[in-house]
């Protein structure tokens, strides 16, 4: 006879696993195994679409790529023989080839592997490098004429300077380069010549950092984004530039980051993004439009969000932009008119719909599609959408084998009377006895993000585990216009946790939720955030706090300080402490009785790790509620390689089991070997 305990935790073990007479729940391990579609780009006839497909090698600790060219109709696929570490990829203007970077050993004996071009016919061959240079390539253009290609390539240092590196002398010079990581390289541009086969030329020769740059269809005119210096918490330093005629002139002045530069089809206008025309701000990124002889510049204000995602194009009479844009929790296709700035929807329909590459005509796109229960795919249309044709089903496996939860969008009030949107998934009732269903309420990063309609493997987990979901989207998040983006102005914090506190009694009192079985779980801001709300207020049974800030005087410098000190909480910590401690949850941490598990990236460079240590410290040693700290070895910001993420879901939905259900459930070993694959 099995015990009801044991009963439990073998259940559990069984949906982690994805045993057999529970394949119909989404588990940890189907999360790891899913394939996910990349590297979209389209021929620019609109007659093929290239796209990749990564999956999981468990042997291996990583996920693999494999390329694919399919026809537009659907009718044929075909694979190409690739590398997992190809990146970059572009089809030459003509469409008979395609370019790409790959990482090559170096040839000055550095352990460094260098990123080189590499070509390829767009109807399969093999790959041949056409570039051998000393410097880091990051980033290339075809030219319009397809005989040369332009790239950005890192400058390298001298020989004796290399030399010392390789000796040991290698120190960080912190005001060149912040967060631990090596002196800045400036960058320029090349030209290389496909013809002739000769040396490439370099066109700039500056003490720049180039971010991005566009090409004309003149042949002659390269506009990019460029900074002073490797301060990566200072992008707004970012200006503008044009060389032509062998000539550079700097086209913008200011501290307003401008990004995604390009030039309309006739060569006469600039269209490129920037919050502002005078100085970084809290808004969201707008187009604005230059006239390339006159200089003249106006923003395009109808966009209504500003918050744009995935390929941008001009229409091929250039009158008007194509783009992506969020607005609340979907992302439809828009058309906006670059002389009135006047906006239409193209598309309007619930679910993400990012494009990603559209026909040298603009009149064709390939984009991807994923909702609450699809995952993302591939798929190629007119830019109406109306009648779009699938050309890839990665995982079926999903729609027909597994059950899912269905997110729906809810309203509430939040601090003020300010209306605050979010999303309420049921859980997977599955397996579970009636009752009231425990709540997990998912904080998201930022804080200028948002929840979206899309599919996310994390929540699916949860709700098949028996869990309740809230994604709320407080104050500060991007896809509700400027007001409310700018509304956690001196909210940080408070601003937030009302309103998200607020959204936990909407559920409690609107839907099937327990008030005395809740979670809250978050990253980077969302961590931020958790961390906050474990210190205003007991009700939550157990917390999951990943890559987050308690101190945030501690984090001015390492970390992302910029837009917190001038925006979200105001001044420095020097000239507006009692602010800045106000807003730490380090400050409030006496009043912690939520136990806590805690999760960081050891190479995490945007919040620092010391900061989830500090917090750690303090819950451990104040001993007034159950306290775990886990770092991951090589991760940055997030957690990529697959062992050390199964590691972080399964270790959450312990600690969500233990603390809110009262079930010790051990976690089992991965059984990839015999699920289908």
């Amino acid at each position: 006879m099995i015990s009801g305990m044991k009963k439990l935790i073998l259940i559990s073990a069984l949906i982690l696993c994805g045993a057999s007479y529970a394949q119909e729940s989404f588990t940890i391990d189907d999360a790891l195994r899913m394939d996910n579609v990349g590297d979209v780009k389209i021929l620019p006839d609109g007659s093929s679409v290239f796209y990749s497909i990564s999956s999981l090698d468990w042997s291996k600790n990583e996920r693999t790529k494999r390329y694919f060219l399919a026809s537009a109709d659907g009718s044929s696929v075909r694979e190409y023989i690739g590398r997992a570490g190809d990146e970059n990829f572009s089809f030459s203007p003509d469409g008979k080839s395609l370019a790409f970077l790959r990482e090559v050993e170096s040839d000055d004996d550095s352990d460094e592997p260098e990123m080189q071009l590499f070509i390829m016919p767009t109807n399969g061959g093999e790959a041949i490098q056409v570039s051998e240079h000393p410097g880091k390539i990051v980033d290339y253009k075809w030219s319009p004429n397809v005989e040369t290609i332009f790239f950005v390539a890192e400058e390298v240092y001298d020989e004796e300077t290399e030399k010392e590196i390789k000796l040991g002398a290698d120190p960080v010079f912190v005001d060149e380069a912040p967060n631990g990581k090596e002196r800045a390289r400036f960058s320029n541009i090349w030209e290389l010549d496909l013809i002739d086969d000769k040396d490439a030329r370099k066109i700039t020769d500056e003490k720049l950092i180039i971010d991005e740059f566009t090409l004309g269809s003149d042949n002659a005119t390269i506009i990019f984004v460029a900074r002073p210096d490797d301060r990566t918490n200072y992008g707004h330093f970012a200006e503008l530039y044009i060389y032509k005629d062998g000539k550079l002139e700097q086209l913008t002045s200011n501290e307003a980051p401008e990004s995604l530069p390009l030039i309309s089809p006739d060569a006469s206008k600039l269209a490129y993004r920037a919050p502002s025309d005078e100085g970084f701000e809290l808004r969201s990124g707008y187009f604005w439009v230059m006239d390339l002889e006159t200089r003249e510049k106006h923003r395009l204000d109808g966009q209504k969000t500003g918050e744009v995602f995935g390929a941008v194009t001009w229409s091929a009479d250039s009158t008007s932009l194509i783009y992506n844009e969020q607005h609340g929790v979907n992302t439809n296709l828009y058309e906006i008119n670059t002389v009135n700035g006047v906006a239409k929807a193209l598309t309007k329909k619930t679910g993400i719909r990012r494009a990603q590459a559209f026909s040298a005509d603009a009149k064709t796109v390939a984009y991807v599609f994923e909702d609450h229960t699809s995952p993302k795919d591939v798929y190629v249309s007119d830019l109406s959408l109306s009648e779009p044709v699938r050309l890839t089903d990665a995982n079926p496996w999903i729609r027909e084998d597994r059950t899912l939860t269905q997110g729906e969008v809810l309203q509430w009030e939040g601090k003020g009377g300010m209306l605050i949107e979010g999303i309420y998934y049921p859980p997977v009732r599955k397996g579970r006895s009636s009752g009231k269903d425990p709540l997990i309420v998912f904080i998201h990063g930022g804080p200028p993000a948002a929840w979206e309609a899309n599919f996310r493997d994390d929540f699916q987990i949860m709700t098949n585990a028996g869990y309740a979901i809230l994604a709320p989207n407080p104050r500060g998040s991007q896809g509700y216009g400027e007001e409310f983006l700018q509304a956690l102005r001196g909210e940080v914090g408070d601003g937030e946790f009302i309103d998200m506190m607020n959204g936990v009694d909407h559920v409690i009192a609107n839907k099937n939720v327990d008030p005395d079985r809740l979670g809250v779980s978050g990253w980077s801001w969302g961590g931020v955030a958790t961390s906050y709300t474990v210190t205003q207020t007991q009700r939550f049974k157990a917390a999951s706090i990943g890559a987050m800030v308690g101190n945030w005087a501690a984090e001015t410098g390492p970390g992302f300080n910029f837009d917190v000190a001038l925006w979200y909480i105001g001044g420095t910590p020097w000239d507006n402490p009692e602010e800045w401690a106000k807003r730490s949850s380090i400050t409030h941490v006496k009043n912690v009785t939520t136990p806590s598990i805690i999760f960081h990236g050891g190479e995490d460079t945007t919040s620092s790790v010391g900061q989830s240590l500090m917090f750690f410290t303090a819950l451990r040693d104040i001993g007034k509620a159950p306290v775990r700290y886990i770092k991951f070895p090589r991760q940055g910001h997030g957690v990529e390689e697959p062992r050390l993420l199964r590691i972080l879901y399964s270790n959450e939905l312990q600690w969500f089991k233990k603390y809110i259900d009262g079930v010790d459930w051990e976690i089992p070993p991965a059984s990839f070997e015999t699920q289908n694959q």
